[in-house]
Formats: C-alpha cells, structure tokens, sequence
C-alpha cells in the first residue's frame, strides 16, 4: 500500500506550483488553529509565496478581520459552505493574494450536532478571482481532524492549480 505524503511534503509540492504560477497563499483557519500557516512555514523560503494566515476562531474576528457578515453567521453558523467562502474571499482580499484558502469545522470531540457533527469540516478555496466550497468528514480524535483538514486542504489546492488552463 502506498504511504500517503507528509503534510510537509504536501506544503512543498504546493509551494512549488504557487512559485511556478507567480502567486501568493494566505491562509483563514478555525478549528486548524493555524496548522496550515505552521506547515507552510516550516519550509524554508516560504515568505517567498506565503502571505500569512488568519486564525479567525470566534464569529467576532471572521467579521472584523475576514469580513465575514453577520448574517450570514446567524443564518448559517460558522461550520458552513457561505462563511468558508466569505472566510476564503476575505482573507484574499485581506492579503491582497491570488489563492487563498479557509477551513471552518467541528474538530471535536465535543461541540457536533446531528446536524453539524463532530469531524464535519467545510473549505473554502480562492485561486485567481474564483471561490468554490468542499465539505468533509473526517473520522477520528481531534488531532486526526484537524490533521487530516491540513492535508486536503493542501492537496485539494494543489489539485486546483495542476488544473489551471495554459500558462500562469
């Protein structure tokens, strides 16, 4: 069976085409709690694609700094497609970035609901003036959670760039 790659190698493959493209990543992340900023800043060089990240863990900071609007919070709740969006378009903007991506999610082990339970996470991606939302489940602890956010949501926008039409 192959081995799934590291969420540093992930990073690396990621950063390689972030550089290739000539594009910038910044990062808004709850139940991550900054896993993705850490990851791409543990390799070298990053501040040559990585703009930073937001940790937007309460509702009051994803509206004061992601723009997030309040409604939609209220309508929605934070573990949602509509704020992962806003997150991931905010946080672009916020950066002034070409790629950008958001994870909102219930990590647990408490905090689920029949509606939104435990290893619920939703994403949110931005590339190039285009925003479009995943939901996941993840299965396991919480640490298994958030790991397994960190990897798709790396692998999943790495995806996204192999498959940009053309030249960059």
């Amino acid at each position: 069976m192959m081995q799934e790659p590291s969420l540093t190698e992930m990073a690396r493959e990621l950063s390689a085409s972030l550089l290739a493209a000539r594009m910038r990543l910044i990062t808004a992340e709850s139940c991550t709690g900054g896993w993705l900023a850490k990851v791409a800043t543990d390799l070298a060089g990053s501040s040559d694609w990585f703009e930073g990240g937001v940790v937007s863990y309460s509702n009051a900071l994803k509206m004061r700094l992601l723009g997030v609007e309040a409604s939609v919070l209220e309508a929605h709740g934070a573990v949602s497609e509509p704020v992962v969006l806003a997150m991931a378009e905010g946080a672009a903007a916020l950066g002034a970035c070409e790629a950008a991506i958001a994870v909102s999610g219930v990590a647990g082990p408490g905090g689920g609901s029949e509606e939104k339970p435990v290893g619920l996470v939703w994403f949110g991606f931005f590339l190039k003036g285009r925003s479009w939302a995943e939901r996941r489940h993840f299965d396991g602890d919480r640490e298994r959670v958030r790991r397994q956010s960190v990897a798709f949501a790396f692998k999943h926008l790495q995806q996204a760039l192999a498959a940009l039409p053309g030249e960059f």
